[in-house]
């Protein structure tokens, strides 16, 4: 039995994202006011508050768009800007586009969903990295490159039992699992209370999900890709603070998405594409259909004679307020992107996280008084949240995301109709389907083989193939350790797989991680680049038979997304 390293804090949070950095930082505010003599409620809390990071620094598996709400940074920390947060450009206007292949027609009205004057498109890895140092000075300890691998129950408790702390991945295992020079076993971090931030489609979220039944009653989560590129462009191209956002091409009327523009500081764009992961189209390929959109001629006018900078790719929650896991169970709190708090009408939810994380450090802040941790304790967390701005800006938008169901058009009429009746629409509430059941066969007559989307050809200038963006995301793996993109059945892929859906994982992936080859037998075998992963969770998510487990891999290995 391998010996592991214990170590005991009060409070985990897990992944150092928005939601966990809130979190501490309210948290460890509370219990200074609490020490305060004028705000001493009861006896002296010295509680220590960890956070836990897969990536190598903090920020670098933070990727988002991003035009940034600071409503909950500015309840949280009033006075942030004159403290030097890093709000990137203030935006001026708006834009809506449709686009044709060939044309674009201006919105003449923006929805107010998509008004974003006075909000900020900026860098998240730059704030998330400002968040931590605030939290570091507060007295939080901060580890990046421990990945959180497995939840740790207490012994003698029933089958579901009480979360009571993580245990962090080994570092120095090869592809064999044999121990290396090298190996380091994992830690086990002991807590009184465990907080799951840990990114859209978190592995330790979902060990829990499927143990304690978290999703029971609600809708299944449905997700979407982000596909993002960052441009240098030449000075007064566009100015900053400029946001346009797309719809049309390259989607067609089924495919849930949409594209964007932002102008950021020192001549940078961000720019890239969401595609919802419930399209039919097993040959349909995300990374190839933002290539597309770059090659719109109000799109390409905009990048020419610029450089491409950064590349990135993430997961992104969007089945809305009926699709909220139960945030709460025995010594374990949900929040951010791993509860499912994500507005898609608005196409925001740093803002939402960030509260999430705040709430739940108010749920604690109880917990630590009476040393509750319980389920019986941390079910206000839930009542927190339906209390708050959360659930009013949520449950006003709870049938949006269904309402794509039958296509672009009836959900435009759709989502006029529940912004008029508070987010009703003619039904209430819309069931939803999970996006892998969505995919159709190669044998359901218009979605053959053929695919409706064209061929690719990258130009090296405007377009890129997937190897040329993956290197832009400064992606890096240890090369022999054990494959964390785990398969349960490899049969199902070479056989079952090839035959009903064409492998569609070698198209869904945005990094190329997935490639069918021939052996030299004229078959075909799936060879799995994992060195190649962006950590966007699309396998884990897209796979029609759910056979793909996405775990952690060795601490430190992924992206670099610090300035995306």
């Amino acid at each position: 039995m391998t010996e592991r390293d214990t170590l005991d804090v009060d409070v985990l949070f897990v992944g150092a994202g928005p939601a966990s950095l809130c979190g501490a930082i309210r948290l460890a505010g509370l219990i200074e006011q609490h020490h305060q003599p004028a705000g001493r409620l009861g006896p002296r809390l010295d509680a220590s508050i960890a956070i836990i990071e897969k990536g190598r620094e903090v920020g670098s598996h933070i990727l988002s768009g991003a035009v940034f709400d600071p409503r909950a940074l500015e309840e949280l920390i009033p006075d942030f800007r004159e403290a030097g947060a890093p709000l990137g450009a203030e935006v001026v206007e708006d834009h809506l586009w449709y686009l044709t292949e060939h044309s674009k027609i201006p919105s003449p009205i923006i929805p107010p969903p998509l008004r974003n004057t006075g909000k900020y498109a900026l860098s998240l890895g730059r704030l998330t990295q400002w968040l931590a140092s605030r939290a570091a000075s507060m007295g939080v300890d901060v580890f990046p490159e421990f990945p959180g691998v497995e939840l740790l129950f207490e012994e003698g408790t029933s089958s579901t039992g009480k979360v009571i702390g993580v245990r962090t991945g080994d570092k120095g295992v090869d592809r064999n699992g044999a121990r290396k020079g090298n190996y380091e076993p994992g830690v086990d971090i002991q807590a009184r209370v465990v907080v799951l931030g840990e990114g859209v489609r978190g592995s330790l979220t979902k060990q829990l999900r499927a143990r304690l039944g978290l999703d029971h009653d609600r809708n299944p989560q449905v997700y979407a890709l982000g596909i993002k590129e960052l441009w240098e462009i030449p000075p007064g191209r566009l100015r900053p603070g400029t946001v346009i956002h797309t719809l049309g091409f390259p989607l067609d009327h089924t495919t849930y998405g949409g594209g964007w523009v932002y102008g950021l500081l020192d001549n940078q764009v961000s720019t890239g594409l969401v595609v919802g992961l419930d399209y039919h189209d097993p040959a349909f390929d995300p990374h190839h259909a933002f290539q597309r959109m770059k090659t719109h001629p109000a799109i390409a006018g905009l990048l020419e004679g610029g450089k491409l900078i950064r590349y990135g790719a993430k997961a992104l929650p969007e089945g809305g307020y009926y699709s909220l896991l139960k945030p709460f169970a025995d010594g374990v709190l949900i929040i951010g992107d791993s509860a499912g708090f994500l507005n898609s009408q608005r196409l925001k939810g740093i803002h939402l996280a960030m509260k999430s994380g705040m709430l739940a450090a108010e749920t604690i802040f109880d917990a630590l008084r009476t040393g509750d941790f319980s389920s019986a304790t941390l079910q206000s967390f839930e009542e927190r949240i339906r209390s708050s701005w959360i659930h009013t800006e949520l449950y006003s938008v709870r049938n949006f995301h269904q309402s794509f169901d039958h296509g672009l058009i009836p959900a435009m009429l759709q989502a006029g109709i529940q912004m008029v009746t508070g987010g009703r629409g003619l039904e209430d509430h819309l069931p939803s389907k999970p996006g892998h059941l969505r995919m159709h066969k190669l044998s359901e007559g218009d979605h053959q083989r053929e695919s409706r989307q064209p061929g690719m050809r990258f130009d090296g200038r405007l377009t890129f193939d997937k190897p040329t963006d993956v290197y832009h995301s400064r992606t890096v793996h240890e090369e022999d350790q054990p494959c964390h993109l785990q398969i349960a059945d490899l049969a199902v892929c070479h056989q079952r797989c090839t035959v009903e859906y064409g492998n569609p994982c070698q198209h869904f992936c945005p990094a190329g991680v997935y490639e069918m080859v021939d052996p030299g037998d004229g078959s075909k075998r799936l060879q799995i680049n994992a060195s190649n992963c962006v950590h966007c969770k699309t396998c884990d998510i897209m796979d029609p038979y759910q056979i793909i487990n996405w775990v952690p891999p060795e601490g430190g290995g992924g992206p670099d997304y610090q300035n995306l």
